[in-house]
């Protein structure tokens, strides 16, 4: 019994060491498969980019032809491009045999503030995206004390509190489809102009909050062909408009 008992053993040490060399060969077959010149990357698709081409998103990922599809580090690309200000997210996928795929969600330009001769341009989320010393076609904040203005971190200034709040309305109008060209911060107060001499006064809160009466007032201004004045915003809503402009 103990002679047999030993032949099994024996037996099933010999299946476990003859399955364990065919999963060592299965593996290493796998692996030289894999690393075949059939997944070296020859094809690299940038979806959903709309500030930068796709050769300059393929450029700030350092995303090379000829490399293998599945050596390739999609992490220390999507690092890469993280660090770039206009890429808010990014995703990089593998397509077989040989195409890597890298989808990002770009930041918008949405306002820009002067600082000295330059101007800091900032997406709603109040993201600085970078410095210009061209003034851009977005609506300009003015009258903040600036005390940060290093690109790919948010704007801070002395007047965060409201500037959080005129954010906030700034996207609000982009929904209403309406545009200010200029926003001056006053106190508690923001002035917003829609034309040169035509401006909207109040809290950005309550102006955001009586976006759809402003809207209808704006249409009666432009149906008279009314270009200059000032239109309030009161905490109860109630809106005024006055002719001169203070």
């Amino acid at each position: 019994m103990k002679e047999k008992s030993t032949k099994k053993k024996r037996r099933r040490k010999k299946r476990y060491l003859l399955k364990l060399a065919l999963l060592l060969a299965l593996g290493t077959g796998i692996y030289y498969f894999l690393s075949s010149s059939l997944f070296d990357i020859q094809i690299i698709t940038v979806d959903n980019n709309y500030y930068y081409t796709q050769q300059q998103v393929i450029s700030i990922a350092e995303a090379g032809m000829g490399g293998n599809l599945f050596k390739t580090s999609t992490t220390d690309m999507k690092d890469k491009l993280l660090k770039d200000s206009y890429i808010k997210n990014a995703t990089i996928s593998r397509k077989l045999p040989n195409e890597l795929i890298i989808t990002v969600e770009e930041r918008q330009e949405a306002a820009c503030v002067p600082y000295g001769d330059q101007f800091v341009i900032i997406d709603k989320d109040g993201m600085i995206l970078r410095l210009t010393d061209v003034e851009p076609a977005l609506t300009l904040f003015s009258g903040m004390t600036l005390t940060n203005i290093e690109t790919g971190t948010p704007l801070e200034a002395e007047e965060n509190s409201i500037l959080t709040g005129t954010l906030k309305l700034l996207e609000g109008i982009e929904d209403n489809e309406l545009f200010f060209k200029k926003i001056e911060f006053s106190g508690i107060v923001i002035r917003a102009y829609i034309y040169d001499s035509l401006l909207c006064e109040g809290s950005p809160e309550n102006i955001l909050k009586s976006m759809d009466d402003l809207k209808d007032v704006l249409y009666d201004l432009y149906i008279q062909g009314i270009e200059r004045g000032v239109i309030k915003v009161a905490g109860d809503g109630y809106i005024s408009f006055s002719a001169l402009v203070e």
